[in-house]
Parts: structure tokens; sequence; C-alpha cells
């Protein structure tokens, strides 16, 4: 809940959502973004597991001298990502979710 809110105070206005039961909570239902839901049984559809295998590329193969190590590794490779834009664009912005953001857009008439 925190981290929607977080993305909701970022500007955030609409979250690409799968089925899982958490997100099905009542208090979830009434945060303000707009949730564009998937269908079940569909990780090739969410964005978020691009990501996680970016990651793995990044990481795994490696032999690590500790936990914190290997999560260092994976906390400098999302810093990367979070500084490419572009790069989460090409994992993330496929077709169907630009199309789906395209059409929650209304023009601001002030």
């Amino acid at each position: 809940m925190e981290a929607v809110t977080d993305w909701q105070d970022a500007g955030i206005d609409a979250i690409i959502w799968d089925g899982a039961p958490g997100h099905r909570a009542q208090e979830v239902q009434q945060l303000s973004p707009t949730l564009i839901c998937q269908p079940p049984y569909a990780p090739e559809l969410n964005p978020a597991e691009r990501v996680f295998e970016a990651v793995r590329q990044e990481v795994e193969g490696i032999i690590y001298e500790t936990l914190e190590a290997k999560r260092d590794a994976v906390d400098r490779f999302l810093h990367k990502l979070a500084a490419a834009p572009e790069r989460i664009q090409s994992l993330t912005g496929w077709e169907w979710i630009r199309d789906a953001v395209a059409s929650l857009l209304i023009p601001d008439t002030r």
C-alpha cells in the first residue's frame, strides 16, 4: 500500500495490475490510480517479469561471497535501470500497455 501511495504522490496515474490475491484487497481497490488488470495466469503480460528477467541476466552465473554482495549487485543494477528510462520503456512499454494508458488519458481542458 505504501509503495502505491508513493507512486501516486510521484504522479503515476495508472498501474498494470495482476490478479494476485493481495491486489484484490478492498483497501487496494480504493486507491485512486487506475488499475489496468491483466488476465489470470498470464505472466508473459506482466511487465515486471521482463525487469526480473533483466536482473537475473545481470546477476546470475556469478559466485558472490555473501548474500549481501548479491543484493548489492541487484541494487546497483536497479539503480542503473532507474537512471535509464529508455531501457525500462524497452522492457515494459509494450504496445498494448501504451494503448491502455493512452485510452485513460483525458485532455486537460483548463
